[in-house]
């Protein structure tokens, strides 16, 4: 087959009767476009008298921040600052909400309940069940978020975030995954939900579903507050106060590190099975450093990214709140449905270094991570019938100080089963607030339902093999 070739003077007609046809501004405004572009890489490499070069400036700063020996270590260092600001400033205003929707509201609105004769049943259910429980999810999901995501947003306005891409991208293509997915996993650590909706920056979707199926692994605010509690309480305990601060932290880190390395796992694991082929390749441009955009800022990572993940959650809040009240207090035989689920869970739980307890709890916290401990703290009163801890049966309550180590003793709570406790809930399924998320991005049962279950699965498998090596070693 001959290719024809178009004869130059056929060529200007053509762009003769195109210019004929567009008219004249358009050749202006392509001019325009072509000058704007070149005097835009004229500033860029051409240093004018008493001018400095800013290229010169960001390619020092890439030089340290890209670089093979620093350029992970560097970044490990900045994002622990942005969890422990995270983690450390959430705190106080956590408190304020606790003590506002549960020392304040919470007691008014029973005794304006018992005040208008209000029947006890559905005072409990309404307010007992599903007001504490959607109290809780505000209390201890809305700081971190609304500290976390305009820090992240403010080190994407900067141009760092295509940093943490660049430094690992040849990691995630040898897992078979997108080097965008870096900045998915990362933005999963403040809230999985949002990670999964950040995979649109991945345009191949067989990487895209990867990396939504991966975001799990990256351990969100909900469940940081557990690893913190059981790592001081269980592995900072076994040594000496000058070092439990230490030990407990590393105990914790050690756990988000665990997920980033299953994240790769997984994502090679995907990518040479149901998910199976070429890892595709993108242009990633390094954009020059700029001053964040405060006020743009504030709004994206408030608006769009916080009260829209919290507004879900509290969505998926309010039926929790509902199940945990009525397996509390409706009976059968005289005892109650929760009661009856620990028992039927209990052999396994063992077998998996946990107990029944804290299986219903996970079971019933699908909707929020955030309501996990304060279901077992609830359960274990129902169950052990502890009193002077809490309020009435089926009700969620905090424990603080002796009146923790007092509970997860009534629980029979070993380190094995902190141990197991911290691994399945990195591992376990996702919220109902991102599975959810999950299927408005997929528009797919299939890749939903293997997002959900996948974690359970893996989850249960290790916390049964650590378990058993556990004991083989404690024998």
């Amino acid at each position: 087959m001959t290719q024809k070739t178009a004869h130059p003077e056929e060529i200007l007609s053509t762009a003769r009767a195109l210019r004929a046809t567009i008219g004249q501004d358009f050749h202006e405004r392509l001019m325009e476009d072509v000058f704007t572009d070149a005097a835009r890489v004229a500033d860029r490499v051409v240093r004018r008298p008493g001018q400095i070069k800013t290229v010169d400036l960001d390619r020092k700063v890439d030089r340290i921040v890209t670089s093979k020996v620093w350029g992970l270590p560097l970044m490990v260092l900045l994002f622990a600052v942005v969890f422990w600001l995270t983690i450390v400033g959430a705190n106080t205003p956590s408190g304020w909400l606790e003590t506002f929707f549960l020392d304040l509201a919470y007691p008014f609105l029973r005794d304006g309940a018992a005040s208008i004769g209000m029947p006890w049943w559905l005072s409990g259910f309404l307010i007992d069940g599903v007001y504490l429980a959607t109290a809780w999810v505000v209390s201890v999901m809305l700081p971190p978020m609304a500290i976390f995501f305009p820090m992240f947003t403010l080190l994407e306005d900067f141009g760092y975030l295509p940093r943490v891409a660049f430094n690992l991208d040849s990691t995630f293509r040898k897992s078979g995954a997108h080097g965008k997915q870096a900045l998915t996993m990362m933005m999963g650590f403040g809230c999985n939900a949002a990670g999964v909706v950040a995979t649109r920056v991945i345009d191949s979707p067989r990487e895209r579903l990867i990396a939504i199926i991966t975001n799990n692994f990256a351990l969100c605010n909900g469940r940081w507050p557990m690893q913190i509690l059981l790592a001081t309480v269980f592995l900072g305990g076994l040594f000496p106060a000058y070092i439990a601060g230490l030990v407990s932290a590393a105990a914790v880190v050690g756990v988000a590190v665990l997920g980033v390395l299953l994240t790769f796992i997984v994502s090679w694991a995907l990518s040479r099975s149901v998910l199976k082929g070429e890892v595709s390749t993108f242009s990633l441009e390094l954009p020059a450093y700029r001053p964040p955009r405060l006020w743009q800022t504030i709004y994206t990572s408030l608006i769009d990214r916080t009260l829209i993940i919290l507004g879900r959650a509290v969505i998926f809040a309010i039926p929790a709140g509902a199940v945990i009240w009525l397996s509390s207090n409706i009976t059968i035989g005289g005892t109650s449905i929760a009661a009856h689920l620990v028992t039927f869970l209990e052999p396994f739980g063992l077998l998996i270094g946990m107990n029944g307890v804290i299986l219903v709890a996970f079971l019933v916290a699908i909707p929020a991570n955030e309501i996990i401990i304060p279901t077992v703290f609830m359960l274990t009163v129902l169950v052990t019938g502890a009193e002077g801890i809490g309020y009435d049966p089926g009700v969620l309550f905090e424990a603080e100080g002796a009146a923790v180590k007092n509970l997860f003793a009534a629980g029979g709570w070993t380190v094995l089963t902190a141990v197991s406790v911290m691994l399945f809930s990195l591992i376990h399924n996702p919220c109902s607030t991102t599975i959810y998320t999950i299927f408005k991005e997929t528009r797919s049962g299939k890749w939903t339902a293997l997002a959900a279950l996948l974690p359970v699965v893996m989850g249960l498998a290790i916390t049964f093999v650590v378990a058993q090596i556990w004991r083989v070693v404690a024998a």
